[in-house]
């Protein structure tokens, strides 16, 4: 297994997320996800990522159970802000200190564990200052409850505002071929002058770039990603476009699409730690042998011109302006 740093942080140069075992894209199996969980860590993988919105609550117990005995060999990250109810619920974002303080005293029964190695804000409270957020948040990291901190799908300005309450570890944003915002909004660039790593979700496009996704009949009928823009009939034959470029390129390689997208991401320097999601053994390897792909600068060069900035038809999520932000 190959280490990289977020920050001070170090970690297997490619994480595994946990969403999926919990909620969003169809049955789920507890039993098939431990077994993924523990052969990841067998081949010496150490990041594990979840959340208290996951499930909802969920995923977190899973990851507990899945860890129980061998805590001392992971890095385990959870996140806040994202508040749900018992039901299911989306209740909007919360970012106030009192709740962060209860959300992280949550988590961590959940999971079985007396500390958080990274604790991310999941997403920005608008009705909140992030000062006061982190002001919660580093508190957590003095009382021991919480090693490192992180945050989501925040701005260049929101990044440099909590980072100088508090040293952000790790930044988590979408980036992949078909996502590819962070290059051009200055999220980017602002992690790398502050020092702070970087962690991409759904490098593979949420499952699209891996050609598994033919049609909308290979989704169950209750995946998410059927109420997605990308995934709509509108947008969904251009997308497939981009797919059959990477699949030629990755065929001109021979590699899967999904460790050629995998490569691409991890070619963009060694702050950058990905963690694709996936519920099968048999993909965690898939994953994980990308790491052992090393890309040209033309054939970096070749995946840039296969699915440049901007070429994806969509919005990454469906239109969320009646949710409580």
């Amino acid at each position: 297994m190959r280490f990289r740093q977020l920050r001070d942080l170090s970690v297997s140069a490619l994480g595994l997320g946990c969403m999926g075992m919990s909620e969003f894209y169809g049955p789920t199996n507890d039993d098939e996800s431990i077994a993924t969980i523990h052969r990841f860590l067998d081949l010496g993988g150490n990041f594990i990522d979840t959340a208290d919105m996951y499930g909802p609550f969920k995923n977190e117990v899973l990851v507990g159970k899945a860890i129980a005995g061998r805590r001392a060999e992971v890095v385990l990250a959870t996140k806040f802000g994202n508040e749900r109810g018992a039901d299911g619920s989306f209740k909007g974002v919360n970012g106030r200190p009192e709740y962060v303080r209860a959300a992280c005293d949550a988590s961590l029964a959940r999971l079985g564990v007396d500390y958080i190695d990274l604790y991310y804000q999941h997403r920005v409270d608008r009705k909140v200052p992030v000062e006061e957020t982190w002001g919660a948040l580093a508190e957590l990291v003095a009382a021991g409850k919480v090693r490192h901190l992180g945050i989501s799908e925040a701005s260049a300005s929101t990044i440099a505002k909590a980072n100088a309450v508090h040293p952000i570890t790790a930044v988590q944003s979408e980036w992949s071929l078909w996502t590819r915002e962070v290059e051009t909004n200055g999220v980017l660039a602002k992690v790398r002058e502050l020092g702070i790593g970087f962690v991409p979700y759904s490098p593979l496009g949420r499952g699209f770039l891996t050609g598994a996704v033919a049609s909308l009949a290979d989704l169950a009928a209750d995946d998410r990603r059927r109420t997605y823009p990308r995934f709509k009939e509108e947008n969904f034959a251009h997308n497939l476009e981009i797919v059959a470029a990477v699949k030629k390129l990755a065929d001109q390689k021979n590699v899967t699409s999904a460790q050629l997208a995998l490569a691409w991401v991890l070619s963009h320097g060694d702050d950058v730690v990905p963690i694709p999601g996936t519920r099968k053994i048999s993909r965690l390897e898939e994953n994980l042998a990308a790491l052992d792909i090393e890309l040209t600068a033309a054939e970096v060069a070749a995946l840039n011109a296969a699915a440049p900035i901007g070429a994806t038809a969509g919005d990454r999520y469906p239109d969320m302006s009646t949710v409580n932000v």
